[in-house]
C-alpha cells in the first residue's frame, strides 16, 4: 500500500511562509491523487488543496491566493507552499491519497481518500 510521509511543519509568526512535503512511496507504481488537509484543535480536518489528474488544483477558499499545491516531476512528492500565513492556518497538516480521480465534487471529502500521512503540525502565532 501507499505510504506517505509530511515534513516541513514548524512554528513561525503572521505573515510568515512554510513548505510542508508529503513523500509518497508506490506513487508512479500506482497512480494516485493527493490531497491536503488539515485539523485544528476541536475542530473538524478539513481540506486545504488538491492537485487533479489534468494538473489543475483545488484550494479551500480560506486558503486561496496564499498556499499553493505542487508536485515533482517524478509524481512522489506532494508539496504544499504556504506564504501570508494566519493564526487561523495553525493545525496538524496531513496529505492522503485517494485511487479513484478525484473531482471538484470529491477532492474536499475524508471518504475519498484512502492513505492518510501521521501529518506535521504547523502553528502560525500572532
Amino acid at each position: 500500500q501507499v505510504h506517505l510521509v509530511e515534513s516541513g511543519g514548524g512554528s513561525v509568526q503572521a505573515g510568515g511562509s512554510l513548505r510542508l512535503s508529503c513523500a509518497v512511496s508506490g506513487y508512479t507504481v500506482s497512480r494516485k491523487y493527493m490531497g491536503w488537509f488539515r485539523q485544528a484543535p476541536g475542530k473538524e480536518r478539513e481540506g486545504v488543496a488538491a492537485i487533479y489528474s489534468d494538473g489543475s488544483k483545488s484550494y479551500a477558499s480560506s486558503v486561496r491566493g496564499r498556499f499553493t499545491a505542487s508536485q515533482d516531476n517524478a509524481e512522489v512528492t506532494l508539496y504544499l507552499q504556504m506564504n501570508s500565513l494566519k493564526p487561523e492556518d495553525t493545525g496538524m497538516y496531513y496529505c492522503a491519497t485517494a485511487q479513484s480521480r478525484l473531482t471538484p465534487g470529491t477532492w474536499y471529502k475524508q471518504s475519498s481518500y484512502n492513505n492518510w500521512g501521521q501529518g506535521t503540525q504547523v502553528t502560525v502565532s500572532s
